[in-house]
């Protein structure tokens, strides 16, 4: 099935507006515990924005809830305990055709323990935001090389290299090179 942002973004805002209501939270209360501003709330309950993956971790966070249930429609999980389809759920699709992420897993942790897959094309880039603090990522190049950007400067991971790395500042994943650039990608909060 084709990667369509428009159904995830219903499926977001659906499931933004009844945990909300059932926590019987105003759109400010929750903007106060996810420091989401409550504009931005209103929009994506509306269906009025592209959301960032960070954002939707923040508000995810604010409601108790995993990053995957607010994420995933009805039909995105199999029967049983929680199993996802072989191909993950995507989420984002990059400017350059073969450019995703996909949720491959998510469980419970302390708070939230999330496994993802990332295909980054050549030439293309993604901008992390920020995680809430305390959040780590730890990655595992499968394919091509990994430009990491940090505020301390830049690292390059080629295929068999793993970093974990605090994911509450600013940072990118770039594909410089000329493959399909392949990697998983564990966040822990």
């Amino acid at each position: 099935m084709p990667f369509d942002p428009k159904h995830l973004l219903q499926t977001v805002a659906a499931k933004l507006l009844q945990k909300r209501r059932e926590l019987n939270w105003s759109q400010q209360d929750l903007a106060d515990r996810s420091q989401v501003s409550r504009r931005m709330i209103g929009m994506i309950e509306s269906g009025e924005s592209n959301v960032s993956l960070a954002t939707l971790g923040h508000l995810a966070a604010a409601l108790g809830i995993t990053f995957s249930e607010l994420v995933e429609s009805a039909e995105a999980t199999e029967t049983g305990e929680g199993v996802r389809p072989k191909r993950g759920l995507q989420l984002w699709q990059g400017s350059r055709t073969g450019t995703k992420v996909d949720l491959l897993q998510s469980f419970p942790a302390s708070r939230s323990v999330e496994l993802w897959k990332w295909t980054i094309a050549p030439g293309d880039r993604y901008e992390g935001e920020p995680d809430l603090p305390g959040y780590r990522e730890m990655l595992y190049v499968i394919r091509g090389s990994l430009f990491l950007e940090r505020e301390e400067g830049t690292q390059r991971l080629k295929a068999g290299d793993a970093i974990a790395f605090p994911s509450d500042r600013p940072y990118a994943f770039v594909n410089n090179g000329k493959v399909n650039l392949v990697f998983v990608l564990n966040v822990v909060a």
